[in-house]
């Protein structure tokens, strides 16, 4: 832990060596134990990027358990609905977040024991589990995914997910290999998503690398952390590159250790300017929560094709397929939905195990078995995949994906609006931004209440979902039954927002403390 990352958090900085973290995790373990954890159980975890959240989830899973890691942006309503879908038995969560995720719990219907990691255990609500030995089938992780739907979908990953995550990056090779002893990566990405959790921890446990955690990404200080951490290999999404580039070129920009980094989304603009300034390749891959590395598609080994948005062609040990709307394979370079499938007797090999509870969304995911990813890809006469767009109605911030249909299920809670509409519009820096269309109850909408129904969502939802836009307006366009027409939405954000009719709110999107 570096001493930035540590004095955020207001823990101690320094390393610590796998034996140190053995025998913590050992001492968790047994006390778990002792007081009736086993398979079945869940604990929820909000720990932001300390190394506690390693313990507990490494000391959990060994007997058996789960963990839910839950994202510190997420606010009340979110909270209720996670305790309650997920059924977990147990908190552990900062201090100073105790008595709103105590509060949801209870107001889920689920009045878990909420506590902090450094006091004593609490017995699991709904009693003890007998013990039993995990197998690679038991259930690791419960993580949450937005989908298009409303509510986020609990995405059931195994043992055996993220054991094959850890040895994929492990026996990658390219320009991705890892040296067997020494090798030190850097992440400012967060636990509770599978690229941290999943990829980067699991790789370095599986080389027995070491893996610097920061708090989040900051850009003014990003290369003095490079450096302080002796990183030889560093993890990125695509918003990070194309700040890091508006910096001033300084004399230690290639003043590092890096080999590569290891990502996706970089702006193909920036794609070599970035390499050519840094002195280091950014190799660009495909993967999402439902695959796992089981799935992920590289862009390892050369040529990379940079900056035309390549991730690579499938290993022999990935199948895909690129469809149309009908299901139909695209014909030549013609882009459509990719479908990835693992090749062998077990397809869903490394992938995500199942929805929990909706077996229709995880039957409708594996239609036809293959994995229906809703990311619009094209093939060139190489045989490499480049990403072209994204089929869900999911807008992308920084990272994040937001589901439209929850966040519109919250804005039409407030009293001032009679329907709201959620399309994304493209931002510089982030990707996409959160633009709402509103239609309000009474005439005269300014921007004070287009402020208040900003400052209201952050107080529901978490900071990135609230909008960033919003325009108010007489109608929206609707389909024959009502339903918000997707592509009139988009096409009208566009217009509005090439007219100046939108209020600028993105200043007021901060991350709450």
């Amino acid at each position: 832990m570096l001493p930035e990352t540590a004095g955020i958090y207001g823990i101690a900085a320094g390393e610590i060596s796998y034996r140190a973290m053995f025998a913590r995790i050992e001492a968790r373990r047994q006390a778990f134990a002792d007081r009736g954890y086993g398979e079945g159980h869940r604990v929820g975890l909000l720990l932001q990027n300390r190394p506690v959240f390693i313990e507990l989830w490494f000391a959990l899973n060994a007997l058996g358990v789960s963990v839910v890691p839950i994202n510190p942006d997420l606010r009340m309503s979110e909270l209720e609905y996670i305790i309650s879908h997920s059924e977990m038995n147990a908190a552990f969560v900062l201090a100073e977040r105790c008595a709103e995720v105590a509060t949801a719990a209870r107001q889920a219907g689920r009045p878990i024991p909420v506590v902090t990691d450094d006091g004593d255990v609490p017995a699991p609500y709904d009693g003890a589990r007998p013990l039993r030995p995990a197998g690679s089938a038991t259930e690791c992780a419960l993580l949450y995914t937005s989908g298009t739907t409303g509510q986020p979908k609990g995405c059931v990953l195994t043992n055996e997910y993220f054991l094959h995550s850890g040895n994929w990056y492990r026996d990658a090779g390219g320009l991705i290999g890892l040296e067997p002893d020494g090798e030190r990566m850097i992440t400012p990405l967060p636990l509770f998503h599978m690229n941290a959790m999943a990829v980067s921890l699991m790789a370095m446990v599986s080389v027995g690398g070491s893996l610097t955690m920061l708090d989040r990404f900051h850009p003014r200080s990003w290369w003095t952390s490079v450096r302080e951490s002796r990183a030889t290999c560093l993890h990125y999404l695509g918003v990070m590159p194309s700040m890091l580039m508006s910096a001033v070129p300084s004399e230690q920009d290639r003043q590092h250790n890096v080999r590569f980094g290891f990502g996706a989304g970089v702006d193909k603009l920036l794609h070599a300017p970035f390499e050519a300034r840094f002195g280091f390749p950014l190799i660009e891959a495909w993967a999402m929560t439902e695959t796992g590395s089981g799935g992920v598609i590289a862009a390892n080994l050369e040529p990379r094709k940079v900056g035309t948005s390549c991730f690579g062609r499938p290993a022999p040990e990935i199948e895909t397929r690129i469809v149309d709307d009908r299901g139909v394979d695209t014909p030549g370079q013609t882009p459509g939905e990719l479908l990835v499938r693992r090749a062998g007797a077990d397809p869903r090999y490394g992938f995500f195990r199942e929805y929990l509870k909706n077996p229709e969304a995880t039957a409708e995911a594996w239609a036809g078995g293959w994995l229906h990813t809703g990311d619009i890809v094209s093939r060139d006469a190489d045989g490499d995949l480049h990403f072209v767009d994204r089929k869900k109605n999911v807008i992308r911030r920084s990272g994040e994906n937001i589901a439209a249909v929850e966040v519109e299920s919250v804005l039409n809670r407030h009293p001032a609006i009679r329907q709201a509409a959620i399309a994304p519009t493209p931002d510089q820096l982030r990707g996409d931004e959160v633009a709402a269309v509103i239609i309000a109850e009474q005439a005269g909408a300014d921007r004070a209440l287009a402020e208040a129904i900003g400052r209201w969502s952050l107080e529901q939802m978490a900071y990135y979902k609230a909008p960033g836009w919003i325009c108010f307006v007489e109608r929206l366009p609707l389909t024959a039954t009502e339903k918000i027409q997707r592509g009139g939405l988009k096409d009208l954000v566009a217009r509005l927002m090439q007219d100046g009719a939108f209020f600028d709110l993105r200043e007021m999107k901060r991350r709450q403390v």
